[in-house]
């Protein structure tokens, strides 16, 4: 029976196979198969029937008769019965009925007029006549189409071929009737393509029988004439008188055998001809070269699991996590999953609000970090783009101060004239205000979708959850919006002039600094922000260049790079204001700009304004919120400046009236400025307490007791189709693939090694003569015994026998030495001996067909 420490691999192997094709997939562990490949009528089909040792199971014919490729699996068994892999479940002891099965499957496919399709036939038969191998019968090589064949036939079917054989780990069994001039087998021919080296070819010939009398194949089998790296080995099939006679396989063995040791051409490699030697060979380098190379040196010795199978299992792990304890009949299973859903709910939305060391997103930003944004640069933001127009607000203090003092003329500054001004000014925070809120609820909505992504399972509940808790939040905005409309009005309520950050009316002739940022951030000169910005300057002068950024309450400094060694400007922050610059036709950055206020003062050398680029629009604005921060504002449409507005321009040219106005002007800046600092520190805390934590409580208490009561819980929880479907495909693909990796621990390596057999001269095959020739039949009858004859070239010296071209041998235990070409132990070269082939051989005419 062979090696039967490594024929206990093979149902390994098959069940590796099992495994895969449980889940709908192909083994990609790429394990090695015998491929039978030849010419119509070559004798394939009977080729693998002597294998399974059972006749008239595959469809025989003349012309075409394989029209699909057929995957024969045999695997050694006490009993004989075989199975399709389209037939789960299904016996077939009845031979006769495989066949049956064979030619309808075929005809499902291909049509029943010689039509071709290179969809497989998986076969699988069980005997105890047969050794564990896994062959592929193809169609054979033909170049006429017939029937509803297409014309280009050959190539399709050549095309069919080289879908298998062009695999390194398939064997290729090159099948070629002696009648036949060896010299233009198409199946040695191609398997010469794709088996340059020869290590994966075996040369079997077939029809010795039927040759010309006084003709033999002695010198090819013996590798001497036309040679291959693993050589030829010789089988006798059933004629067709003994088809007719329905010859059993025993007697067919027999006469095979008989056939050999009573030709005198043969019987001295008797023992090396024959089926069962076949078997054997093909056996041993199927496992020797390709499944223990494959498996064993790659797998066992590196002592971890294959890479492959492991890669795989550990994509899937995390995904069949929360199926393993899966149990479908568990009265309590909907139950426990509710609770375990919302529980992790409540889990995910308070780790996306409050962050988390653990799982995190670099991808995007969370919906915490996107609230933390709202709070601290788009609201600041929001209160700063509130536009004052001078102009206008200059005349409403002047029209304050008159109807204050009606018909007397006032000899000091009316406070109710700067108690009106102010609270119209914060009353106009009553709008962004409300924009924050608005942009936190929507952050906290899009959060709750992104954390009930994971209730897919179970659309209801999912659905539920949404509806639930958003009805919450928007229940909630209400409440913040009156809070925050409270707060507004808090401030309305009483004008503290007292604050300690309030100017005061005894400073009201010292105009207000240009920058308020000591007012506002009393950090002085301490790091507002740093990073990278490009610096946008003409190509005349430099062209544009980044530099690393340093922002402070009181400049903004540039440097080479990061460390901050080598400074190359420092631009004092006093009468800078921000704009928008709109970006070039060609640029791919977002640009804003910042000029000095003071028209006669150049921002940057001989420029009077600088343009900064970013690359997203959302850096820019991170940018304007630094330097908000940092007391530079934003340009606002129709501003007049302080300096330009004249009282001969807008109001009367009463000096007491002017100073006045400018005093209320500065108080009215200093203390609104109070109010933003109080708004912009009460907002973020007002909508935490009132809205977000508030969420965070309603989820972890009231939500379960909300979905109890709004439905059924069998509704609630039942599992979509797709869920389902998608869990069955996981768990089945993930038991098969822990069953494969533990099937493959399960390898033995105790395995009798051979050598690789050397490299030969095989250029034949590119010289061989496309057209044959006839021998003339009186020198058939003159003519010494020898094979077909072939021109071909005189046998020159070995090539270097080297490891096959980069197949190291496995070490093997000590044993006899490996046998020649010749059947002995000598160790003498083959190849020394003198030319085999006469400068002109004769033609020997084919044989009768079967």
């Amino acid at each position: 029976m062979g090696n039967r420490g490594m024929e206990d691999l093979i149902p390994l192997i098959n069940k590796l196979q099992d495994a895969f094709s449980s889940i709908g997939q192909s083994c990609n562990l790429d394990l090695p198969q015998i491929a039978v490949v030849g010419g119509q009528s070559a004798g394939k089909s009977s080729v693998l029937e002597n294998f399974v040792g059972r006749y008239d199971f595959l469809p025989r014919g003349s012309g075409i008769v394989t029209r699909r490729p057929l995957i024969l699996q045999l695997c050694f068994n006490k009993a004989e019965y075989a199975e399709f892999l389209h037939c789960k479940g299904k016996k077939f002891v009845d031979f006769e009925e495989v066949r049956a099965e064979i030619e309808a499957e075929t005809d499902r496919i291909t049509g029943s007029n010689k039509g071709i399709s290179p969809i497989p036939i998986n076969l699988r038969v069980y005997s105890p006549h047969v050794l564990n191998l896994t062959l592929i019968d193809l169609p054979g090589m033909t170049k006429v189409a017939v029937g509803d064949q297409p014309l280009d036939i050959e190539h399709q079917i050549r095309d069919m071929l080289l879908q298998f054989i062009t695999k390194e780990s398939c064997l290729i069994l090159a099948v070629t009737p002696a009648n036949q001039d060896l010299a233009n087998s198409d199946a040695l021919k191609i398997a010469k393509e794709v088996d340059p080296q020869g290590l994966r070819t075996i040369g079997v010939i077939t029809k010795l029988d039927l040759m010309d009398e006084g003709t033999d194949a002695k010198d090819i089998l013996e590798n001497k004439l036309l040679p291959l790296r693993r050589g030829y080995i010789g089988v006798v099939n059933r004629s067709q008188k003994d088809i007719d006679g329905k010859k059993d396989i025993r007697a067919a063995l027999a006469a095979e055998r008989k056939f050999f040791l009573s030709h005198p051409a043969y019987r001295h490699m008797a023992e090396r001809m024959g089926t069962p030697h076949l078997q054997k060979q093909l056996n041993q380098v199927t496992l020797e070269f390709h499944i223990k190379p494959r498996l064993l040196s790659h797998f066992i010795l590196s002592h971890h699991c294959p890479h492959t199978l492991q890669s795989q299992l550990l994509s899937l792990e995390k995904e069949v996590e929360e199926y393993k304890n899966f149990r479908p009949d568990d009265p309590t299973r909907k139950t426990k999953a509710l609770l375990q859903m919302v529980q992790q709910f409540g889990v995910d939305f308070e780790k996306r609000i409050e962050g988390s060391g653990d799982q995190v997103d670099t991808a995007e930003l969370s919906g915490g970090a996107k609230i933390n944004r709202i709070f601290h640069e788009r609201f600041p933001f929001e209160l700063v783009k509130i536009v004052f127009d001078e102009k206008e607000l200059r005349r409403e203090i002047s029209h304050a101060i008159k109807n204050v003092h009606g018909v007397r003329t006032g000899l000091f500054t009316p406070d109710l004239a700067f108690e009106a001004i102010v609270k119209k000014q914060i009353i106009k925070l009553k709008e962004p205000c409300i924009k924050c809120i608005d942009l936190v609820i929507q952050e906290l909505i899009n959060t709750v979708r992104q954390c009930t992504c994971k209730l897919g399972s179970y659309p209801r509940l999912r659905e539920e959850t949404e509806r639930i808790v958003t009805t919450y939040v928007r229940e909630r905005e209400g409440k913040t919006k009156d809070q925050v409309m409270l707060l507004i009005d808090i401030e309305l309520s009483y004008i503290n002039t007292n604050h300690e950050d309030f100017i005061g009316f005894a400073k009201y002739e010292s105009p207000l600094p240009s920058s308020t940022a000591h007012l506002m951030y009393p950090e002085g000169s301490w790091v507002i922000r740093k990073g990278w910005l490009t610096l946008n300057i003409s190509i005349m002068k430099g062209g544009s260049k980044e530099y690393w950024f340093v922002l402070t309450a009181e400049s903004l400094s540039w440097y080479k790079d990061e460390e901050e060694k080598e400074k190359k400007y420092m631009l004092p922050l006093d009468n800078l204001k921000l704009r928008d610059v709109e970006k070039g036709f060609m640029s791919t950055k977002h640009i804003f700009g910042i000029f000095n206020t003071e028209s006669s003062r150049n921002v940057y050398k001989d420029l009077r304004q600088i343009e900064l680029a970013c690359d997203t629009q959302e850096d820019v604005d991170s940018w304007k919120a630094s330097f908000l921060r940092a007391g530079v504002y934003p340009e606002k449409d129709q501003v007049l400046n302080a300096n330009s507005v004249t009282p001969s321009e807008t109001f009367s040219m009463d000096p007491q009236l002017e100073r006045q106005v400018e005093t209320i002007r500065n108080l009215v800046d200093s203390y609104i400025g109070i109010v933003n600092k109080s708004i912009r520190d009460l907002m973020p805390k007002t909508i935490m307490h009132l809205m977000i934590n508030s969420a965070k409580d309603f989820i972890h208490s009231e939500l379960l007791a909300y979905l109890y009561s709004s439905g059924d819980q069998n509704s609630l929880m039942e599992e979509s189709a797709d869920q389902a479907q998608r869990r069955d495909e996981l768990l089945r693909m993930y038991h098969a693939l822990k069953e494969a990796l533990h099937i493959i621990g399960d390898i033995t390596t105790t395995t009798v090694s051979v050598p690789v057999p050397p490299p030969v001269n095989d250029s034949w095959m590119q010289e061989a003569s496309p057209t044959p020739q006839r021998r003339p039949a009186a020198a058939a009858a003159t003519a010494p015994s020898r094979p077909p004859a072939v021109r071909g070239p005189t046998p020159g010296p070995p090539l270097n026998p080297s490891p096959a071209f980069g197949v190291p041998p496995i070490p093997s235990r000590p044993g006899p030495p490996p046998m020649n070409a010749f059947g002995s132990n000598s160790q003498q070269d083959p190849f020394s001996a003198p030319p085999l082939i006469p400068s002109r051989p004769a033609r020997i005419p084919p044989g009768v067909p079967r």
